[in-house]
C-alpha cells in the first residue's frame, strides 16, 4: 500500500514536469491531477478540477474563464459522474480525452473521438474550446468541446447541426446551481420545416424564438447594432446553425449566452469595473413567451387583457374555457376552407411568425411567387417572407393550424392567412366600412376638437380663487418638469353630472383625502360606479398634477393600471373620474392588524406579481415610457377580486423613446419610497420605480411600513432590517407570520431577496422590471444583493411621521412630499 502511494506520488511529480513544459496542451503519456490546471495560450481560459459551493465534496473536470475574479464554469466533462475526492486524473489516449480516478483504466468520462489519432494531443484554445487532435494536424480536430456544449454559448461556437457529420450541438443546462448534471430543459435547433430554435422541458415545447428573418429571430425584438457582438444564422446544404462573433475580440467585453437551470436564456457581459456579470438581455420576458399559450390559431398579446384572442375569421373552440382564461384548445375557423372557390389571403401585421415545424420554404422566391404557390396548394394555410430585409424575399408556407403566435408589435412580421371566400369578402367589406368609419370619425374628431377649443376658451375666461385671483390662461397646464403636452382625449363631464353622481359630494360618499384633494364614490347615470378625485382649490400643485395625470393615464390600458374614465373642467373645478375600486388601497389591508390576518401568501403574491406586470407595462410595453415616481401602498388599489391596480399618476414623468434618465430640481414623491439618487440629487429613471417597488414588496411581505418601522434590537428602517436579517440568514424574521403559515417559506424568502435586489443603493445594480417579472415567475438563479440605499441607523427612532413638508401632492391616506433639492 505504501509502495503504491509512493509510485502514484512519483507519477504526479512527473506529470508536473511534463505539464509545465506543455503550456496549453496535454500529450500522450502526460496527465494532470486534481491540483493542476491547464491555461490557454493567452490566458483567457483554464481547465482543471472544481467543486460547486453547495457540494464541495464532488469534483468535476471543466473549463472556466481565467481572467475574471468570479470563477464561471462554461463546460463540464463528467457532469453526471462526479469524483468524491481529490484523486481525479485527466489524460489522453489515441481515442480521446479521459477522466478517471488514480490513473485507473476505468474511465468516468471520455470524449470518445470518432477516429483514432497517432500522436494525440488535447489543447485548450483561447476561445474556450477544448480540442482533441493529432499533434501534426493543428486545424483538423478529431473532437472538440464546442460540439458538445453544456449551458454556455460563447463567441464563435456553433449552435445547431452539421448535416454531413450528423453532429447536433444543443444545450443542456445544469440541474441546479450546485449540480451540473443535465436538468429538465434542452435547447436545440429544430431543422424540421424552416429551422428555428426550440426550448423543450421534459419533451414538451416550452419556448420558441421564431424563425430567422434576416435581421434576427421573429420572436425576439430587433436589437440595435451594439458594438459588442454580431449574430448570424446559417442555412445551407451542409450546416444549419446559429453563431455570434465579437465585433472586436481585443476590445469587446466578455459576453456569453447562458441557459439557466430554470430554462431561461440570458446574455451576460463582464463588467470590469465592478468585477461582476451584468445582465444584457433575457429572451423570455412575459407569459406570452410560453409556447402555445393561446392554442392553435390564437394570438397572445401582452398588452391586452385577457392575453389571448383569435385571429379574424376564427373563434374559440371551447368558449366556456376561453372565458375562464383556459386557452389551450385554441381557435377554429368560423367557416371551413373551400379550395378553389374564391379563397383569398388576409394580412396580419406585427406578429411573431407561427411554429415552422410544419412548413416549407424557398429562400429565393418573391412574395408574389410565394402567394401563388400557397394559393395552388389546398393544404397551405398561410405564407410569409423568410427574410424581411430590403423589402422582403424568400417564401415560407404553413400547412394546418398556426401555433404559437404573439402580437401585435412594431418588431413583428407580416403573415398572410388563407380565408374562405365568405370570410375574405366580409373582411374586404369590413375594410371598406372601416375606411368610411375612419373618415366619419375623423370629421367628428375635428368638430369635437373645435368645440373643445371653444369650451377651453370659455373656461380660460373664468377665474379661480387659489391664494389670490389667478386666471387659468396664465397657468402652464403641462407638468412642471416635463415637455410633454397634455392630450385631453377623454370624455368631459360637466359639473352637475359629477355632483349628481356623488350626491353633491356628500360626506357619506367620501373615500379619503390627500394633497390633491378629496376622493368621493359616485354612480353615473348609466349605473357605473366611479371614484371622483376633486382638486382642492387650496392646492397649488393640483393643476399641474391634474394635467399630468390626464396626459399619462388616459393613453394607457392595462389590467394592473387603474382606468381613467373621464374628467371634469367646469365651474372652476378640476376632477378626475376613475373606475371604482371597492377594496380601496393596499395599505388598508397590509397595515391593518385585523385585515392582514386574512391576507394570506397567495393573495399577496398575486398582488406583487400584478404590480410588477403593471410597472413593466409602464416602463417597456406601453407606447409611452412612463416613470410613476410615487409608487406606494396607498397608490395600489384593489378591485373586487383583489387584483392590484396602480393609481395616482399626478407625479408621473413621460420619457422619450431613447431617454433613460432625467433630473429635476423639484423632487416629488413619498419619504421611505424614494431612492437615494432621486431624493439627494434629483436623478430619476425607471430604476427609481424599481427601488420603490422593492420597498413596497418588503412592506407587503412584512405587513410593516418602511418609515416608522421599529425593532427592539436596532433603529433601522424596514429596508435596513431586511438587509440585516438577510446577512444573518434569518429571513423568517421579516415575513408576517400569516404568510409563513400559508406558503412555502422558500418562495417567500426568494421574493424577499428579489426585494433586496430592487432596493440596492446604486441604480445600475438594480434589475429592470422585465427581469423582476421573470424572477417572480420562474426559478432562475438570483444574484447576491448589495447594500441597500438609506441603510443607516436613525437618530430619532420614535419619529413616525410620513412627511416633512406642507407641500403635498395627491395621495389617499398617505401624504407625498415635494421639495427643492440642492444640485
Amino acid at each position: 500500500m505504501k509502495e503504491s502511494s509512493t509510485i502514484f506520488l512519483f507519477l504526479c511529480l512527473l506529470s508536473v514536469v511534463a505539464f509545465s513544459s506543455a503550456a496549453d496542451t496535454l500529450a500522450a503519456g502526460e496527465f494532470i491531477t486534481d491540483a493542476q490546471t491547464i491555461v490557454s495560450a493567452r490566458g483567457e481560459f483554464a481547465m482543471g478540477f472544481f467543486s460547486t459551493k453547495g457540494n464541495p465534496r464532488n469534483r468535476y473536470f471543466g473549463i472556466w474563464f481565467n481572467k475574471i475574479s468570479n470563477r464561471t464554469v462554461i463546460w463540464v466533462a463528467n457532469r453526471e459522474s462526479p469524483i468524491s475526492n481529490t484523486s481525479g486524473v485527466v489524460r489522453v489516449s489515441s481515442r480521446g480525452i479521459v477522466v478517471s480516478v488514480n490513473q485507473s483504466t476505468d474511465s468516468l468520462w471520455t470524449s470518445n473521438s470518432s477516429r483514432s489519432v497517432k500522436n494525440p494531443v488535447a489543447q485548450l484554445l483561447d476561445t474556450g474550446n477544448l480540442v482533441f487532435r493529432d499533434q501534426s494536424e493543428p486545424q483538423n480536430f478529431a473532437w472538440q468541446s464546442f460540439d458538445h456544449p453544456v449551458d454556455n454559448f460563447l463567441p464563435g461556437m456553433k449552435f445547431g447541426y452539421d448535416l454531413e457529420s450528423g453532429v447536433d450541438r444543443y444545450f443542456l443546462p445544469w440541474k441546479s446551481e450546485d449540480d451540473p448534471a443535465p436538468g429538465n430543459y434542452i435547447h436545440r435547433v429544430d431543422k424540421n420545416g424552416y429551422p428555428q430554435l426550440l426550448l423543450w422541458k421534459d419533451s414538451v415545447p416550452w419556448y420558441r424564438t421564431g424563425p430567422w428573418v434576416g435581421s434576427g429571430f421573429s420572436g425576439i425584438p430587433v436589437l440595435k447594432p451594439n458594438g459588442i457582438y454580431t449574430p448570424k444564422f446559417v442555412i445551407n446544404d451542409k450546416e444549419v446553425y446559429y453563431v455570434f462573433d465579437l465585433v472586436n475580440r481585443s476590445e469587446s467585453p466578455i459576453t456569453r449566452l447562458t441557459l439557466t437551470p430554470g430554462g431561461v436564456s440570458t446574455r451576460y457581459t463582464w463588467n470590469r469595473e465592478k468585477q461582476e456579470w451584468s445582465q444584457y438581455l433575457t429572451l423570455q420576458v412575459s407569459d406570452c413567451d410560453r409556447y402555445g399559450i393561446c392554442g392553435s390559431n390564437g394570438v397572445c398579446n401582452v398588452n391586452k387583457s385577457p392575453r389571448c384572442e383569435c385571429m379574424d375569421g376564427f373563434s374559440p373552440k371551447n368558449p366556456e374555457d376561453w372565458e375562464e382564461a383556459d386557452w389551450a384548445e385554441g381557435c377554429s375557423r368560423n367557416v371551413p376552407l373551400e379550395c378553389g372557390n374564391g379563397d383569398g389571403f388576409s394580412k396580419i401585421t406585427g406578429v411573431k411568425l407561427p411554429d415552422t415545424r410544419w412548413s416549407w420554404y424557398n429562400r429565393s422566391m418573391s412574395l408574389v411567387e410565394c402567394e401563388d404557390k400557397c394559393f395552388k396548394d389546398c393544404n397551405c394555410t398561410a405564407y410569409s417572407n423568410t427574410d424581411i430585409r430590403n423589402g422582403g424575399s424568400g417564401c415560407l408556407l404553413w400547412f394546418g393550424d398556426l401555433k404559437d403566435m404573439r402580437g401585435y408589435s412594431e418588431d413583428g412580421q407580416d403573415l398572410f392567412v388563407r380565408m374562405p371566400a365568405s370570410e375574405f369578402k366580409r373582411s374586404k367589406n369590413s375594410g371598406q366600412k372601416t375606411r368610411v368609419w375612419i373618415i366619419l370619425i375623423s370629421v367628428f374628431l375635428v368638430l369635437a376638437a373645435i368645440f373643445c377649443l371653444f369650451m377651453l376658451y370659455r373656461i380660460k375666461k373664468r377665474r379661480i380663487n387659489s391664494a389670490g385671483i389667478v386666471q387659468l390662461n396664465s397657468i402652464n397646464l403641462a407638468a412642471t418638469d416635463t415637455d410633454e403636452s397634455p392630450d385631453l382625449d377623454l370624455p368631459l363631464l360637466d359639473f352637475m353630472q359629477v355632483a349628481n353622481a356623488t350626491d353633491n359630494f356628500s360626506y357619506n360618499n367620501k373615500l379619503g383625502e390627500g394633497g390633491f384633494g378629496a376622493v368621493y364614490k359616485g354612480v353615473l347615470e348609466e349605473g357605473q360606479e366611479v371614484a371622483v378625485k376633486r382638486l382642492s382649490k387650496d392646492s397649488r400643485q393640483g393643476v399641474n398634477e391634474f394635467m399630468n395625470e390626464v396626459s399619462c393615464i388616459a393613453k394607457l390600458q392595462h389590467r394592473n393600471l387603474v382606468r381613467l374614465i373621464a374628467c371634469c373642467i367646469d365651474e372652476g373645478e378640476r376632477m378626475l373620474i376613475y373606475e371604482y375600486m371597492p377594496n380601496k388601497g393596499l395599505d388598508s389591508f397590509i397595515f391593518d392588524k385585523e385585515k392582514c390576518k386574512s391576507f394570506d401568501w397567495p393573495k399577496r403574491y398575486n398582488i406583487i406579481n400584478g404590480i410588477a406586470r403593471g410597472l413593466l407595462y409602464l416602463h417597456q410595453d406601453s407606447r409611452l415610457r412612463i416613470i410613476h415616481r410615487d409608487l406606494k401602498a396607498s397608490n395600489i388599489l384593489l378591485d373586487y377580486d383583489m387584483n392590484p391596480k396602480i393609481s395616482d399618476f399626478g407625479l408621473a414623468r413621460i420619457f422619450g423613446g431613447s431617454e433613460t434618465q432625467a433630473s429635476t430640481t423639484r423632487v416629488v414623491g413619498t419619504y421611505g419610497y424614494m431612492p437615494p439618487e432621486y431624493a439627494i440629487d434629483g436623478l430619476f429613471s425607471t430604476k427609481s420605480d424599481v427601488y420603490s417597488f422593492g420597498v413596497l414588496l418588503l412592506e407587503i411581505i412584512s405587513g410593516k411600513k418602511n418609515r416608522g418601522f421599529h425593532h427592539q434590537d436596532h433603529n433601522l428602517n424596514l429596508v435596513g432590517h431586511a438587509w440585516r436579517s438577510y446577512n444573518e440568514n434569518n429571513l423568517a424574521d421579516i415575513a408576517d407570520k400569516v404568510i409563513l403559515e400559508s406558503s412555502n417559506e422558500h418562495e417567500v424568502f426568494r421574493v424577499i431577496e428579489i426585494g433586496l435586489l430592487c432596493v440596492q443603493e446604486y441604480p445600475e445594480d438594480r434589475p429592470n422590471m422585465s427581469s423582476v417579472v421573470l424572477m417572480l415567475s420562474s426559478k432562475i438563479p438570483l444574484s447576491i444583493p448589495k447594500k441597500p440605499g438609506f441603510y443607516s441607523e436613525r437618530r430619532k427612532p420614535n419619529d413616525t411621521t410620513s412627511s416633512s413638508t406642507n407641500h403635498t401632492s395627491s395621495s389617499i391616506n398617505s401624504y407625498s412630499v415635494s421639495f427643492f433639492a440642492p444640485r
